[in-house]
């Protein structure tokens, strides 16, 4: 009788250490991991979203890239690695998506974030926005407002945010471009020179 009240003690604590091990291992793998490129990640851990990475002391180290609203994740990422004067930089590439929504306009607003990160020094060197809006609008064409008719229109904000094959960045909008050379010394890329405007 023992014999069985001490099987069944052990088997109880087996149990109970198996069970709580299972949880902490289902508390460290809370992220998601949104893009990944060798050993560089992307991740999403509750409303903030991380470049993860392993360091030299081969341990795992992050930069937090942005805190988002509860309800709001970021869609499409992609990592892109790349040289640059000699050091090697990550762009990661996200969209996030807006609606505004009224009686009488619609407002589509897709926003495509890029960040340019130095793993090495753990630090963000670039951030570009670039937002296209798509906008639905009723105007009414008399003063009672029994006839109307619909407007779509497309509204861009920002630059588009290229690296070329030199490692520089291109910033570019339907009517002008801007260079920008990283600086190794200062960790951050500065412009070439002033914006140009576009030939027609």
């Amino acid at each position: 009788m023992k014999k069985i009240i001490l099987l069944l003690t052990l088997s109880f604590f087996c149990t109970t250490i198996f069970s709580q091990s299972n949880k902490s291992s289902k508390k460290s793998s809370s992220s998601l991991v949104l893009a990944k490129s060798e050993n560089v990640s992307a991740e999403m851990n509750k409303n903030k979203f991380y470049l993860s990475f392993t360091n030299k002391e081969e341990k795992k180290d992050t930069i937090l890239l942005k805190t988002f609203d509860s309800n709001k994740v970021p869609l499409e990422c992609k990592i892109e690695a790349f040289i640059t004067k000699g050091t090697t930089l990550h762009k990661i590439t996200w969209l996030e998506k807006k609606s505004a929504i009224t009686k009488l306009k619609t407002e589509d607003a897709v926003t495509t974030v890029s960040v340019i990160c130095d793993i090495a020094s753990k630090t963000k060197v670039l951030t570009n926005e670039q937002t296209m809006t798509k906008i639905k609008e009723i105007h009414f064409l008399d003063v009672n407002q029994t006839v109307s008719e619909t407007i779509d229109k497309i509204r861009n904000e920002g630059f588009e945010c290229i690296v070329n094959k030199q490692g520089d960045v291109v910033l570019k909008n339907k009517g002008k471009e801007n260079k920008m050379i990283y600086n190794p010394s200062d960790k951050k890329f500065v412009f070439a020179s002033a914006g140009q405007s576009k030939k027609k």
